[in-house]
């Protein structure tokens, strides 16, 4: 007979660490901190190891009539020379649609197009050959704005609508209607690591490629399909990236392959990494979007019907820019039931880089529009904004615009909780009594909301694997799809595996995202990696588990409905008796008798489904929401200000690490006010990129933070069946951040006594909040003589 172990175990006294639910330090932090962390260019490299570099275009839209490359071949250093003619397989690395040549093909489309790749023994020489390019151009007619580009019906895509009533009618008909035009800059990523690709040809002419990418999966097939060589010839590695922010889901693809292709050529390894200011003028932005709305509302400020006009610079090609577009559209109504709704959607083809994935994935630049659209009507109204956004809110069983049924919505609870613990209407006193005795200083205050739809709008990329083994001391290896990018993602899913079996998070190894380990995985992007890859990391232990359970009950001859796994051991009942065993007997004695210790977990998100055709059906498997009141100071002078308050209160369901989730809360914020106030992208007037470099781009420093920050969870768990009701945190706070450019604009608004609003854009720099100023003190002087 199988004997049990009854030795005493002081774990049995404590519960396991480190669980779901803990508040548990980044799996990285200590090593990001102390410079132990190994980025791509930490690897040490390899012999023979050869560094790329670029040759731009500095035509935004030409003919190419010669390109004479022969100094570049002959310079000091250099080994070898590829342009488009040297690619065996596909040319065009397009990530949905064709338009992206991996070097330009006899016509440049922006400043900054790749021409060439060269491959040097240094750094050095590469970077210099590339400048001894002779290219001559012949100029064409460069589209450089949306205006143009609509003008000239230049569109990347077909234009794309959405309908939901009739809409026109709605505002024909109402008491009061409004219009309003908005422009929105799009915002430079500024990872702390730049775009980087090390590929190390292999005996069999495939490649191995370690490099700083969200999306391994689609490198690897990119990289195969350029190289014309099978998808199982490339194996992509990705331990950590440092930052992406969306701008290494596609656009990490160019490097990789430019490294792939001369290493394939060379047979010999090849790293290539762009400079700040290359990456700056050779990567995608947020879309920039021009934004245009018509509203019919009543006398009270409920809507009765709205249409929106949103043009979105794509660049040269569709890069992401058809999904960014829908995303905005689906984004218009943020946390508002519209009633009848139209939205047209442009996708603007210019001669400047293809624009990208950012944070939030146009769903910023949709949520602004409504927003501004809400602030106009209180001040026609003479009304407090919060009050026409909470008698507009959401209620359950509302429809949006899209046909999707709002559920589980928490909005108007969660709103009243905030203006409450932020004292949002005696503040509100405060101010006005300010503003009515400071000449030269105005404060204003906003509060708004967000409600967020979580997943991927294209269906088939909600799904997700893992891999988790069974060591024999009770060590666990940990593996999925999801890539590290300083968002805890490691961490979060480690806590699900130590949830799962209830055992110390330190007992878990976190490996690197390898796509020999876990095929086609995802791009870890849209709020969606911890919802994913945890669900698909428990699905892999729930197989463990119930193959540990089986044996368990055979071998120790207990009820397997009495096995439960606690405190870093396995307990059940045998004879009437309580037994203990630690886990890693268990995992021992199962391995002795030939029990599988691996096993692969699989997830994809369920309920959603889209039809674009229709423009109906339910993209988002749930919604995630939040509320953030800003208050702060202008200087009437000279347009600077000061951001004196902010206090958030955000859903993020029932939390898998307040710590981590509240520190994506403060980032996504911050960054999100970067993009409302300081961050301006500029281009002379023949496509060159002005703001190419931290000089000449200021992101928020500590100095931006607001003065006083108070962040709290909503504590209220998915009504979902997410991973342990959680819910996504990457995306939805940057959101939060427009409710420091609706300040800004009440505290303007204040010098006309709230009469009207001024026209403010995006980013609402100190020079133009003193235009919104000086806008204000005219329709003054003019109204009151």
């Amino acid at each position: 007979m199988n004997q049990c172990n009854h030795a005493p175990d002081t774990r049995r006294q404590r519960p396991a660490r480190g669980v779901s639910g803990q508040r548990i330090h980044h799996d990285s932090a200590e090593k990001h901190v102390t410079g132990q962390a190994a980025y791509t260019d930490d690897i040490p490299e390899l012999a023979n190891t050869l560094f790329a570099a670029v040759g731009q275009s500095q035509e935004a839209h030409a003919l190419i009539s010669t390109m004479d490359l022969s100094p570049v071949r002959a310079a000091a250093g250099v080994v070898a020379v590829v342009t488009l003619d040297d690619i065996p397989g596909e040319q065009d690395i397009g990530p949905v649609f064709p338009g992206d040549p991996l070097f330009a093909d006899g016509t440049v489309e922006y400043v900054g197009q790749p021409l060439f790749a060269v491959a040097a023994t240094s750094v050095e020489a590469a970077r210099k050959a590339t400048r001894l390019a002779r290219v001559d151009y012949a100029p064409l007619p460069a589209v450089l704005t949306i205006p143009q580009a609509i003008a000239q019906e230049h569109f990347v895509r077909p234009s794309h609508s959405l309908s939901m009533g009739d809409a026109e009618q709605a505002i024909a008909s109402a008491p009061h209607q409004l219009s309003g035009e908005l422009y929105l800059k799009g915002q430079e990523h500024v990872y702390l690591e730049g775009q980087i690709s090390y590929a190390i040809p292999t005996e069999d002419r495939g490649m191995r490629m370690t490099l700083s990418s969200q999306h391994p999966g689609e490198i690897q097939h990119t990289v195969a399909r350029l190289l014309d060589i099978p998808f199982n010839q490339v194996e992509v590695e990705v331990r950590r990236i440092g930052g992406g922010f969306g701008g290494k889901e596609t656009q990490s693809a160019a490097w990789a392959c430019m490294a792939a292709l001369l290493a394939h050529k060379l047979q010999r390894p090849v790293k290539l990494r762009l400079p700040r200011r290359d990456d700056m003028v050779m990567t995608g932005k947020r879309h920039d979007f021009l934004s245009r709305y018509r509203v019919g509302f009543d006398d009270q400020g409920r809507v009765l019907g709205c249409q929106f006009w949103l043009a979105g610079k794509c660049g040269y090609s569709p890069d992401l820019s058809d999904a960014v577009i829908d995303r905005a559209m689906f984004q218009v109504e943020n946390a508002y039931c519209l009633n009848a709704v139209h939205v047209t959607g442009l996708r603007c083809k210019t001669h400047t880089v293809s624009n990208t994935a950012f944070r939030g994935f146009g769903a910023p630049q949709g949520t602004a529009i409504v927003e501004y659209m809400l602030d106009d009507i209180a001040r026609k109204l003479r009304r407090d904004p919060l009050d026409i956004r909470q008698i507009n809110l959401f209620k359950d069983g509302d429809q949006t615009h899209y046909g999707q049924t709002v559920e589980h919505i928490l909005l108007p609870a969660l709103i009243r909780e905030l203006e409450t613990t932020s004292d949002y209407r005696a503040r509100r006193e405060a101010i006005s009594q300010f503003n009515s005795t400071h000449h030269y200083r105005k404060r204003g205050l906003a509060l708004t909301p967000v409600k967020f739809g979580v997943s991927f709008t294209i269906q088939f990329l909600n799904q997700a694997g893992a891999l988790v083994h069974l060591f024999t001391d009770g060590s666990i290896h940990l593996n999925h799809g999801g890539i590290e990018m300083g968002q805890g993602l490691m961490t979060k899913v480690a806590q699900v595996v130590a949830t799962e079996f209830q055992v110390d998070l330190d007992r878990i190894q976190i490996s690197a995202a390898n796509t020999h380990k876990v095929p086609n995985a995802s791009a870890t992007a849209a709020s969606s990696g911890a919802d994913l890859n945890g669900k698909a990391a428990q699905d892999a232990c729930q197989t463990l588990k119930h193959r540990l359970v089986e044996f368990a009950a055979k071998h120790y001859e207990a009820d397997s409905d009495s096995i439960r796994f606690v405190s870093n051991h396995v307990q059940l009942h045998k004879d009437n008796r309580e037994v203990w065993i630690p886990f890693e007997t268990l995992v021992k004695e199962a391995y002795l008798n030939r029990v599988s210790l691996s096993a692969t977990g699989f997830y994809q998100t369920p309920k959603i489904h889209y039809d674009r055709e229709k423009g109906r059906g339910r993209p988002f498997f749930y919604f995630a929401q939040g509320a953030a009141c800003s208050e702060v100071e202008i200087d009437t002078l000279t347009g600077e200000y000061t951001v004196l308050r902010t206090d958030i209160l955000h859903d993020v369901g029932t939390s898998l690490n307040p710590a981590i989730d509240i520190g994506q809360i403060e980032g996504g914020f911050i960054q999100g006010m970067g993009w409302v106030t300081t961050e301006e992208l500029s281009w002379d007037d023949k496509g060159h990129i002005l703001s190419d470099n931290l000089a000449t781009y200021k992101i928020p420093t500590a100095t931006d933070i607001p003065k006083i920050f108070n962040i709290k969870l909503y504590d209220q768990p998915n009504g979902e069946e997410t991973i342990y009701h959680s819910k996504a945190v990457g995306e939805p706070p940057l959101l939060l951040a427009l409710s420091v450019w609706l300040a800004l604009r009440d505290a303007v608004a204040s010098i006309a006594n709230y009469r009207i609003n001024p026209p403010l854009n995006i980013p609402a720099t100190p020079e133009r909040v003193l235009d919104a100023v000086l806008y204000l003190q005219q329709w003054t002087d003019r109204h009151d003589g």
